[in-house]
C-alpha cells in the first residue's frame, strides 16, 4: 500500500469517527491523572507503611520515571503493530493491576517492583492517550488537545481531593488508590470498542518507509517537553518546600503554591484551543513560555511568599499551553508516522521531570533553593531557538481540510 492510499484510508476511517472516541479518550487522559494524582498524594502514608526515608521515595520515584520512559517505548511497538487503541487499552490495564497491590500492604520488593511495572503502564498512557488524542483531533478539522489536557489536570485536582477525603492513613490511601484501579479498569474495557480506530504502520506502510521520522522534528519538540517538564517537576517537587522552609509561611500558606499553579495550568489549557485560531502555534508558545519565564524569575529573585505563589502560578501558564500544542503540532510532522513520532517526544516528558526534581533539589539542603528556580527559567529559554517547528506545515493544514475530516 502507498503512503497516499494509507492517507486516503486513514482519513476515510477518521471521518467516521464518532463522538464517543473523543469522549472515551477524555476520560482516558481524566483516568491516567487520577490514578497518578492518587499515588502521589498517598506517597506518605505508604511511605509509613514501608518505614522508608524521603531519600528511597525519591529513588523509587526516579526508577518510575526511567520505567515510564521503557513504557513510552511499548507504546510506541504496540501502536505500530496493533494501533494506538490497543497501546492505550493495554498501558491502562497495565496501572489498573499494579494499583491494587500498591495499594495495600505488601513486602517492600513487591511494593517495588509493582511500582515499576505501574510505571511502565504509566508511560505506554501518556503516548498512547497522545497518539489518540490527535486522531480524535484530525477527525475535527480543530484543535482538541488543550481540551484532553484539561480533563487530565481536573482529574488530577480530584484525585489530591480524594486522598484529602479519605485521610492520611495507610487504609485510606489504599482505599482511595484501588478505587482508581477500578475506575481505570472500566476506561480500559469501555475504550476497546470506543478509542479511535486507527490504522497501524505495519499494516499501512510498505517496510521500508516505516523508519522513515522526522528525527531533526523529533528533537525540537523533545526539547520543548523536557524544558515544560523541568517546570513541571520544579514546582511540583519543591514549591511547598520552598515556601514552608525558606520564606517560613503559614502552614496554610505553604500549598498555595502548588493549588494556584495548578489552576492556573487549568484555567490555560481550557483557553488553549480557544486561543489557538485566534494567534497561532508560535505566538501561543512565545507568549506563554515567556509568562512561565517570568513566573520563575519572580519565585527565584523575590523571597517573599506572596511573589512565590504569583510566580509558581505564571510558571504554570507554559505547562498548561505548551504541553498540548506541542504533542498537537509533533503528530502533525508526518501524519503517516504519528504515533511514532509522539512516542518519542514522550520520552523526553521524564528526561524533563528527572531533572526539574534533581537539580532544583540540589539546592534544596540550603538557603539557595529559591535560587534553583532560575534552572527551568534558564531552560525555558531553549523553546525559544525552535520556535519555527510551530508553524503549520502542509500535512497539517491537509489533515485538518473539512473534505478530510468530519465534525461529528
Amino acid at each position: 500500500m502507498t503512503t497516499s492510499q494509507r492517507s486516503d484510508r486513514e482519513q476515510r476511517e477518521i471521518g467516521r469517527m464518532p463522538r464517543a472516541s473523543r469522549i472515551s479518550v477524555t476520560a482516558a487522559y481524566a483516568a491516567q491523572a487520577l490514578g497518578y494524582a492518587v499515588l502521589v498524594t498517598s506517597l506518605p502514608a505508604l511511605k509509613e507503611r514501608q518505614q522508608v526515608d524521603d531519600m528511597t521515595i525519591s529513588l523509587i520515584l526516579l526508577g518510575v520515571s526511567v520505567a515510564a520512559a521503557l513504557g513510552s517505548v511499548l507504546a510506541d511497538l504496540v501502536a505500530v503493530r496493533w494501533g494506538s487503541r490497543a497501546a492505550l487499552a493495554t498501558g491502562l490495564i497495565i496501572e489498573a493491576a499494579l494499583l491494587p497491590v500498591i495499594a495495600f500492604e505488601t513486602p517492600f520488593a513487591v511494593f517495588v517492583g509493582a511500582l515499576a511495572v505501574y510505571g511502565v503502564g504509566l508511560g505506554c498512557v501518556d503516548a498512547a492517550s497522545a497518539m489518540q488524542g490527535m486522531l480524535v483531533q484530525r477527525s475535527y478539522g480543530r484543535s482538541l488537545m488543550g481540551g484532553f489536557f484539561a480533563g487530565y489536570t481536573a482529574a488530577a485536582i480530584a484525585g489530591a481531593l480524594l486522598v484529602s477525603g479519605v485521610a492520611a492513613s495507610a487504609v485510606g490511601a489504599g482505599v482511595a488508590i484501588t478505587v482508581a484501579a477500578v475506575v481505570i479498569l472500566a476506561v480500559a474495557l469501555v475504550g476497546t470498542r470506543l478509542f479511535a480506530q486507527d490504522v497501524p504502520v505495519d499494516e499501512a506502510l510498505p517496510k521500508a518507509e516505516r523508519s522513515k521520522l522526522p528525527r531533526a522534528g523529533i528533537w525540537a519538540f523533545g526539547v520543548v517537553i523536557l524544558a515544560v517538564f523541568v517546570v513541571d517537576s520544579s514546582v511540583s517537587t519543591w514549591s511547598t518546600v520552598y515556601l514552608q522552609d525558606n520564606l517560613q509561611a503559614l502552614a496554610w500558606v505553604a500549598p498555595l503554591g502548588y493549588a494556584v499553579y495548578q489552576a492556573c495550568i487549568l484555567v490555560t489549557r481550557l483557553a488553549t484551543d480557544r486561543l489557538l485560531p485566534r494567534i497561532g502555534r508560535v505566538r501561543l508558545v512565545l507568549i506563554a513560555t515567556l509568562v512561565s519565564i517570568v513566573g520563575c524569575l519572580l519565585v527565584a529573585l523575590l523571597p517573599f511568599a506572596a511573589a512565590a505563589v504569583v510566580g509558581f502560578g505564571l510558571a504554570g501558564v507554559a505547562v498548561g499551553a505548551v504541553v498540548p500544542v506541542t504533542f498537537g503540532a509533533a503528530g502533525e510532522l508526518d501524519p503517516a508516522h504519528s504515533d511514532q513520532v509522539i512516542a518519542r517526544v514522550n520520552i523526553f516528558n521524564y528526561a524533563g521531570v528527572i531533572v526539574g526534581a534533581v537539580l532544583v533539589g540540589v539546592l534544596a539542603g540550603g538557603p539557595s533553593l529559591g535560587l534553583g528556580f532560575l534552572i527551568p527559567a534558564v531552560v525555558l529559554l531553549a523553546v525559544l531557538f525552535v520556535l519555527r517547528w510551530f508553524r503549520t506545515t502542509r500535512s497539517a493544514r491537509d489533515a485538518a481540510t473539512p473534505s478530510a475530516a468530519s465534525t461529528a
